[in-house]
């Protein structure tokens, strides 16, 4: 009978999984770290260090968490973690956006739902209904958050509408009252007739929007060049509803204008036979295709300089527009589609305003909040441009053929461009002049500090510089109020006759002190005295009761949160949002407290992508590709996300999707073989077993010279925030380095050498490091996971958490480059032979590895380099020789390698019964006919093993 030699083999031995089965796994693992208070026992062990400060830019509290805030928290998290165990104290102070238009949009929609008005209802209960909202999706994001993994002081998390940082809110926006960059000013802004109330650029969408264009002839009535007289300036818009608005033309003293003649016409053409017009030379021939013109003479050339002075008349002159319309030079007038001359309507757009104040144009008032025309409008009062469910209205089709009537159309045309529209209501937005209340970006240097602070800044990526620098230098003032009922209010009072604010710094803390004690409701119901005190008489002056733009309330977050949480620190060392808040958050908040401190309140700013399908598109509920990440979660675990997010470049576009999750779930299962397999082989393992640096054979010191390599790899990219970067390593290593590589040549020692024969410990040793180095450098990514393998192998005493380990000490001494160079050498051998053996093995000659006999013909510079290699050990094979010379023909060569040659051959000897080499001493052993003399001696001094060690 043979004899069983299985149990005098080491295996190893674990009881960590194989199946990470995370979503079973990870919430007892969560609900742990609540007990223990893990975020309370990571402040009290880090107390003292240097800190590092990462501000959370604050969801919004509006439904539930999607794919873009979990990457956006996961981030976050990763990072707080690895600064964590890099050696800093790093607190993290969750918070949320209250306010605004989204919150109320939805509690109006219920109003709606019952045939109310939210005019109707008392401001106080409809606000109370706002704040109960967002209380309630707070909770269940925290919830969603945690579930994620993410640590932070979840008990006590900031929010916009809690009274002190509303009381902050008011202060803030006070500072800029009293300094004189807060005004009152009448300027078109994006307005929505739906939610009727002005809109920032961050609250934007552009959409794909069917607009009607028409050409429309001004006729000239002075001009000093005389192919001017008679002819008709044409204009082109795809706004025809702003005519009425007109009050200029703009042309570009810079391009090359043309007068033409028209000589021919085709059917159904508006044109005049002998008519001019006067056009941009670049597109005279789209206008004429436009305008059905067969032929035409050119009958002046001149440069735009040449129309300076000209003066026209409106379409609809005699019928209530009868004022000169004058032609402008401006910079903004280009040639690639129109005619080159742009209508002005200094009501209805920004290049517009800046150009009639530039010229003392009028503005006229035209449209009214709800997108009718008011009534002093001629010809079209009470003609809708939107209506109240955002469609359109009949005020493009009265002005066309008001203009058509009076001779004026000369073509019209449909176009799909891309076009504004409320990131709320989804309807398309317009240009409306309003009273609303500015801060100026010019008054006190504020862009000048702006842009001071962003050169300042560290932008990663550094693309992100160039974004918001090219924003901030084109950027209006801002407009910070809102008509609205839900949020902070502008807590400000003017003068009755004169319409001045109070700028008053006494009124402004007493306002501030008010909020603090009862919330930003006591502006809209208290007696007004209570704020002015003696010094004014509350008849003379009327409070404000428009609302803070969302983006001062979290553009002000520094001031609440930073400035006020004692365990944290003023400027943060990092904001990390998605790029879309370069004009958002990080605009607002450079904007903020470079007025208010002179210079921004982050030091670096880091910026991710947003997620996209497999096929890079957006996700979208039509397309069918949205998934939900607590779907993800419930399917596959947290950390499978977490791998997604940190195995992705999270500084571009991500994308996600069935096969992508599946990929990165063989990585993570990759990653858990790599830490159940350190486990089983540590088995017993204890300090008393290690062997030093100077005792290891090379193999050895190879493994810790990488691990010393990637000691710095990581420190370097947690500084860099390079996480992907990597993490790319640490999966390479864990797959390549280790399971492929080291693992592979070492399983045969672990498993058949004696217990205290020191190659073995030696080995135990480095795996014992591998493993104390890959829990913790992971720890930061796959949190749940290394929490399991750092317990499984320490324990799972009360308190203890790989979290509150730092990142291993690595000694220097461990770096070894000449070390490393040798082995990626014999690596470069070792490829060559597995090919040679892989071809066996295809071949059917060859079976186990082990049945190999090696035979490497390398040139006479690769002789040292494999003097004192033990090839057999490295390939895995039974026998191994080098021989220097010239490669035979018959020998196997890789084309990258080609001074290295292989033969393979049958090994000598017989099969040792318990390691499974072929070897010429098997039979050769008194008492032990079947073994090789190290597999002998072992089963002579040991008994059946009941552990690895």
């Amino acid at each position: 009978m043979p004899t069983d030699y299985r149990p005098t083999v080491f295996l190893p031995r674990t009881d960590f999984p194989m199946r990470g089965d995370l979503p079973k796994r990870e919430p007892p693992i969560l609900a742990r770290w609540e007990a223990m208070d893990l975020y309370r026992r990571l402040r009290e062990a880090s107390r003292g260090r240097q800190k590092f400060v990462l501000h959370d830019g604050p969801p919004y509290a509006n439904g539930e968490i999607h794919l873009g805030t979990a990457l956006n928290k996961i981030l976050k998290d990763v990072v707080n973690r690895s600064q964590q165990m890099l050696g800093k104290d790093a607190p993290y102070v969750p918070g949320w956006d209250c306010h605004g238009l989204p919150i109320e949009w939805i509690i109006e929609e219920q109003y709606r739902a019952k045939n109310q008005s939210k005019d109707s209802v008392p401001i106080d209960q409809f606000r109370r209904e706002c704040r109960e909202f967002a209380a309630y999706w707070i909770e269940a994001q925290k919830r969603d958050f945690k579930r994620l993994g993410v640590i932070g002081d979840w008990e006590n998390p900031y929010t916009t509408m809690a009274n002190s940082a509303e009381a902050q809110i008011v202060r803030e926006i006070g500072k800029f009252l009293v300094n004189g960059s807060l005004y009152r000013g009448s300027k078109p802004v994006l307005w929505s007739v739906v939610e009727q109330t002005a809109l920032a650029e961050a609250e934007v969408e552009y959409h794909d929007h069917r607009s009607t264009t028409v050409w429309v002839r001004f006729p000239v009535v002075r001009a000093e060049r005389p192919a001017l007289a008679g002819a008709a300036a044409l204009i082109w818009t795809t706004t025809p509803w702003t005519l009425p608005g007109n009050r200029a033309i703009a042309f570009n003293p810079a391009l090359d204008y043309l007068v033409i003649r028209v000589d021919r016409l085709a059917e159904g053409s508006r044109a005049r036979l002998g008519e001019t017009l006067v056009v941009t030379e670049p597109l005279v021939q789209e206008v004429a295709a436009r305008a059905r013109i067969e032929a035409h003479s050119v009958l002046d050339r001149f440069s735009g300089r040449a129309l300076t002075g000209t003066v026209t008349r409106h379409p609809l002159f005699g019928q209530g527009y009868d004022f000169d319309v004058p032609l402008l030079a401006a910079g903004f007038v280009e040639a690639d589609q129109g005619t080159g001359l742009v209508h002005i309507a200094p009501g209805h757009g920004a290049d517009d305003f800046e150009l009639g104040q530039a010229n003392g144009l009028p503005v006229p008032e035209t449209v009214g909040p709800d997108g009718v025309y008011l009534a002093q409008v001629p010809l079209f009062a009470g003609h809708a441009v939107y209506r109240p469910d955002g469609k359109p209205g009949d005020a493009n089709d009265a002005v066309i053929a008001a203009i058509e009537a009076a001779g004026g159309l000369l073509a019209r045309a449909t176009l799909v461009h891309s076009y504004p529209h409320s990131w709320r209501s989804k309807a398309p937005l317009i240009f409306r002049n309003t009273p609303q209340w500015f801060i100026s970006m010019e008054m006190n240097g504020l862009r000048q500090k702006a842009l001071d602070a962003i050169a300042e800044t560290h932008w990663i990526p550094p693309q992100g510089r160039n974004r918001i620098e090219a924003m901030v230098e084109s950027r209006p003032d801002w407009c910070v109020s809102r008509q609205r009922a839900w949020g902070v209010p502008i807590a400000v009072f003017t003068h009755r006759e004169t319409g001045e604010p109070l700028r008053d710094p006494a009124v402004v803390e007493r306002i501030a002190a008010a909020v603090e004690r009862a919330g930003a409701d006591i502006w809209f119901g208290a007696d007004p005295a209570q704020f002015l005190g003696n010094a004014y008489d509350a008849a003379e002056w009327e409070k404000v009761t428009d609302i803070v733009e969302v983006w001062f309330d979290s553009g002000s977050t520094h001031a609440f949160v930073l400035e006020q949480r004692p365990e944290l620190r003023w400027p943060a060392d990092l904001y990390l949002e998605g790029s879309d808040q370069h004009r958002g958050w990080f605009q607002s908040s450079l904007i903020e407290a470079c007025e208010t401190r002179g210079r921004a309140p982050y030091e670096a700013v880091l910026t991710h992508g947003f997620f996209l399908d497999e096929e890079g598109r957006k996700a979208s509920k039509s397309l069918g590709n949205v998934i939900a990440p607590q779907e993800i979660i419930q399917q596959s675990g947290a950390d499978i996300l977490r791998l997604w997010v940190v195995g992705s470049d999270y500084t571009e576009d991500i994308r996600i999707g069935p096969e992508i999750l599946k990929r990165h779930s063989d990585v993570y299962r990759r990653l858990r073989n790599t830490l159940r397999y350190l486990l089983g082989a540590l088995d017993g393992f204890s300090a008393v077993e290690a062997v030093g640096y100077e005792a290891m054979p090379e193999l050895e010191r190879w493994v810790l010279h990488r691990l010393a390599e990637l000691d710095r790899l990581v420190r370097e990219a947690v500084e860099a925030f390079d996480f992907h970067g990597m993490f790319t390593a640490l999966h390479n290593f864990c797959a390549v380095d280790l399971s492929a590589f080291y693992f592979d040549i070492r399983k045969d020692r672990l498993y058949c050498d004696a217990p205290d024969d020191v190659r073995r410990r030696a080995a135990r040793t480095v795996l014992d490091r591998c493993f104390d180095c890959l829990v913790r450098w992971l720890a930061p990514v796959t949190c749940f996971t290394a929490e399991e393998a750092w317990l499984a192998r320490h324990g799972d005493a009360a308190g203890r958490s790989v979290h509150l380990e730092l990142f291993p000490d690595v000694p220097a001494a461990w770096h070894d480059e000449a070390l490393g160079e040798r082995w990626e050498r014999l690596r470069e051998v070792r490829r060559v032979v597995t090919g040679a053996l892989e071809l066996e093995r295809g071949a059917k000659r060859l079976g186990s590895s082990l049945q190999a006999a090696v035979e490497l013909f390398v040139p006479d510079g690769l002789i040292d380099l494999l003097r004192d290699a033990d090839i057999a050990e490295l390939c895995i094979t039974s026998a191994g020789t080098v021989r220097p010379g010239p490669v035979p023909d018959d020998a196997f060569m890789l084309p990258e390698f080609g001074d290295v040659g292989v033969r393979i051959s049958a090994a000598p000897g017989d099969r040792c019964e318990r390691c499974w080499r072929i070897l010429p001493e098997v039979g050769q052993v008194p008492d032990h006919s079947d073994l090789c003399r190290r597999c002998a001696a072992v089963v002579d001094r040991s008994t059946v093993p009941t552990s690895a060690g």
